[in-house]
């Protein structure tokens, strides 16, 4: 089994629980400079206003993003993922190639197919059913692939087409892309044909193990290396702060891990004390990576 991955979520939500400020700035002071040299990846959320009050400050993905990237360099960055309904195809693409550019090849493309039906009609955005949002989905991909890679590249599909969408500078090394999706017939297949990493919930071992059967014939059908597609996780809960907890913790982490998880992207909230960062480490992270 490959080593463990382990990913930090940081909110970018300010709620009354954070004094109305963005999570994500507290923890960039206080809280990632001792947790991400443990971790190997840093994910924001793809939203443009929260959820308990449209008025709660809620940052933005890629500028918040685009800005941790250049205060913590040594992780690999992520988004948790992005409605690709919320940017055109060639402008994701072209931000894409320079995030990987100036953050040193460290960026994963997160992206999905979109769900918040209310966000995309307040922005003015369309929101069609969900095949047409995943053929969308599978254009954008082949057109962030085909400007990574090609000086003038052209493409014209069912949705979106683009007419020497020049991108430079190009990428020497193409973002990964990370695909969430969950829906049997039309999404996990696609992971299977196009996604370096997916992303999925873990809601039981029956249907974990069905989802990810999905992603794996779908590769093997499409010629490609069921092993080659990462394999991620999330999960919210907050970190440990017994003895107790932490072995909870690790035997629900490991169980996961047993049924094929191999990158756990872990949203722990607002915590404000290091010492249970410095109790997960030790106690949950160390142990599964040992085994």
């Amino acid at each position: 089994m490959s080593a463990l991955k382990f990913g930090w979520l940081t909110p970018v939500i300010g709620n009354k629980w954070s004094d109305y400020v963005p999570i994500a700035q507290y923890q960039d002071t206080e809280i990632l400079p001792t947790a991400l040299p443990h971790f190997d990846s840093l994910w924001v959320a793809d939203h443009f206003y929260g959820f308990d009050a449209k008025t709660d400050p809620f940052l933005e993905a890629w500028t918040t993003l685009t800005w941790l990237a250049a205060r913590h360099p040594n992780v690999e960055l992520c988004h948790h993922v992005l409605g690709h309904g919320y940017r055109p195809p060639a402008l994701t693409a072209k931000m894409a190639a320079t995030l990987q550019v100036l953050s040193g090849n460290r960026f994963v493309l997160g992206i999905g197919a979109g769900w918040r039906e209310d966000e995309y009609a307040a922005y003015g955005y369309e929101f069609p059913r969900p095949g047409v949002r995943f053929a969308q989905l599978e254009e954008v991909i082949t057109i962030c692939r085909l400007m990574w890679t090609e000086d003038e590249p052209s493409f014209a599909g069912k949705h979106f087409r683009i007419d020497g969408a020049s991108a430079p500078p190009r990428p020497t090394v193409p973002p990964r892309i990370c695909v969430g999706a969950s829906g049997e017939k039309v999404g996990l297949p696609m992971v299977g044909r196009l996604a370096d990493m997916w992303n999925g919930r873990f809601i039981g071992a029956e249907d974990w193990t069905r989802k990810l059967g999905i992603v794996h014939a779908a590769a093997e059908q499409a010629g490609r290396d069921p092993a080659s597609i990462e394999i991620s996780s999330t999960v919210e809960k907050s970190l440990p702060e017994t003895d107790a907890e932490s072995e909870q913790l690790l035997e629900s982490l490991a169980k996961r891990a047993d049924f094929g998880v191999q990158h756990f992207v872990l949203d722990f909230g607002h915590p404000q004390s290091l010492e249970p960062i410095h109790r997960f480490v030790e106690q949950v992270m160390a142990p599964l990576k040992s085994r």
